[in-house]
């Protein structure tokens, strides 16, 4: 995701020159060509995330597009301060940009477990919270903050995901991207876990059970109207994320539910339950550990139906 993110910021930047790039002293393997190509659009200012905020929001407030760009949790709750009281209250084009959402750095232990990131961002005043699932819709969420006026926050994987989507992905803010429209289980991911979901979906298919996939990218503003509807047509709803089941796309849904008169689909919320990851390992190991492989999220749903006693299993 982190290639086809530069990759579409470069195309973008060579045609505007408000557009800047900024890092905490790290990326370079990525970042080189854009610095290399755009010195004037670029701008390392050391590893002072709280500072690089406060740049960005000046350079904002004098007409930049400003994109500032670390790993984990370090662009967004080591300088939360910041964002709140410098981009966000000022409404400035500041577009924070995170590598490695989820366990992507699983094997540096919980200060790089980005996994409350999104609930955290998405509570603020004026940003837009994106969290594409595979390359394409990496390049559309990239365009679309570059678009928007004010604050947004990119969560991106580490790189390595798959290409899920065939085609350039045309979409509007705030509106989900359905791979399979229809489905008696309505399955919405979000973020980097959405091959997980595509696994998960084609094992139900295996046992007799049909299930629609939507991908959400955009956590704030959160697709309302679908949510809805599939509360109304759908036998059961399951949330798949990389993050907390509090207030993230889980959180997300179930309060769109719980203001929703008469929903028929009950809700189970597929993510990381209480307490932090004490565990060291890769993403997939994590992934599996926590309940958040195609198998784990499978069998929750062969559970909710009563097919799947015989095979139940206990996730952490």
């Amino acid at each position: 995701m982190r290639d086809a993110f530069i990759q579409t910021l470069m195309d973008i930047a060579r045609q505007d020159g408000r557009v800047m790039l900024l890092t905490g002293d790290l990326g370079f393997g990525v970042l080189t060509p854009f610095a290399e190509r755009l010195p004037e659009q670029f701008l390392n200012v050391g590893v002072a995330e709280q500072n690089m905020t406060g740049v960005a929001t000046g350079l904002a407030l004098e007409g930049k597009i400003v994109f500032t760009y670390s790993i984990g949790n370090f662009p967004t709750l080591r300088c939360l301060e910041q964002i709140r009281n410098d981009a966000c209250y000022h409404n400035a084009n500041v577009k924070v940009v995170c590598i490695g959402g989820g366990f992507c750095y699983g094997p540096l232990g919980i200060s790089h477990h980005a996994t409350e990131d999104l609930a955290i961002m998405r509570v603020l005043p004026n940003i837009k919270v994106m969290a594409p699932g595979d390359l394409g819709e990496t390049r559309l969420i990239t365009k679309l903050a570059y678009e928007t006026p004010g604050p947004c926050y990119l969560r991106l994987g580490r790189g390595g995901e798959a290409k899920i989507h065939q085609d350039d992905l045309k979409s509007s803010l705030g509106q989900a991207i359905p791979l399979i429209p229809q489905g008696d289980v309505a399955l919405l991911s979000t973020g980097g876990i959405l091959m997980n979901a595509v696994k998960a979906r084609e094992m139900l298919a295996g046992r007799g059970i049909s299930a629609s996939l939507h991908s959400l990218p955009f956590l704030q503003p959160l697709d309302e109207e679908l949510i809805r509807h599939l509360a109304q047509t759908s036998k059961l709803m399951v949330t798949i994320e990389e993050h907390s089941i509090i207030g993230g796309l889980g959180g997300g849904v179930a309060e769109v539910l719980a203001e929703q008169l008469g929903s028929k689909a009950p809700l189970i919320r597929i993510g990381l339950r209480e307490g932090f990851s004490c565990e060291v390992g890769d993403q997939e190991y994590l992934r599996k550990i926590y309940g958040l492989s195609p198998e784990a999220i499978a069998q929750r749903v062969l559970e909710f139906f009563d097919l799947g006693k015989r095979e139940a299993k206990i996730y952490g």
